[in-house]
């Protein structure tokens, strides 16, 4: 299944690559399920970001190795690809796009994922929709213009 989400902010698409770091994605958590960064190499090719989620009667690890990087004069994007999926994900492909609007940016979740079965997939998807949309005010605060420049 595929799953997009857009989210537009102030700062220009340079800005936000500068700002894609471990305090970012700590605050992109959503509350639940907890998660602990066990390893955040960034978001160049060949760097490996590890979770723990806790459901807390059990713990999953889930990680991703980063596929593919790159910068444009237009867009900055990186794709993680999931290695150790939690057992509800059979397979996980985020693409993360920051592309220029030229007064700002659109940050774009492009997401194609599926669960060990067929049903499950569908089941996940307002899920994993929710805890994307989660992340959308939390982008525009961040990259937000500061009121003194």
């Amino acid at each position: 299944m595929k799953l997009v989400i857009e989210t537009p902010v102030e700062l220009g698409y340079l800005d936000v690559k500068a700002g894609f770091d471990q305090t970012l994605f700590k605050k992109l958590s959503p509350p639940f399920p907890p998660v602990k960064v066990l390893r955040f190499d960034g978001s160049e090719k060949g760097d490996l970001v590890t979770l723990e989620l806790d459901f807390f009667f059990f713990k999953q690890k889930w990680t991703s190795e980063i596929v593919e990087s790159s910068t444009t004069d237009l867009e900055f994007r990186f794709v993680d690809l999931g290695k150790e999926l939690p057992f509800f994900l059979k397979k996980w492909k985020h693409r993360h796009r920051v592309i220029s609007t030229g007064i700002g940016s659109v940050i774009r979740d492009e997401i194609d994922f599926e669960g060990p079965f067929g049903l499950m997939s569908f089941m996940l998807y307002p899920i994993l929709w929710m805890q994307f949309a989660y992340r959308k005010p939390v982008y525009r605060r961040i990259f937000k213009k500061s009121a003194d420049l």
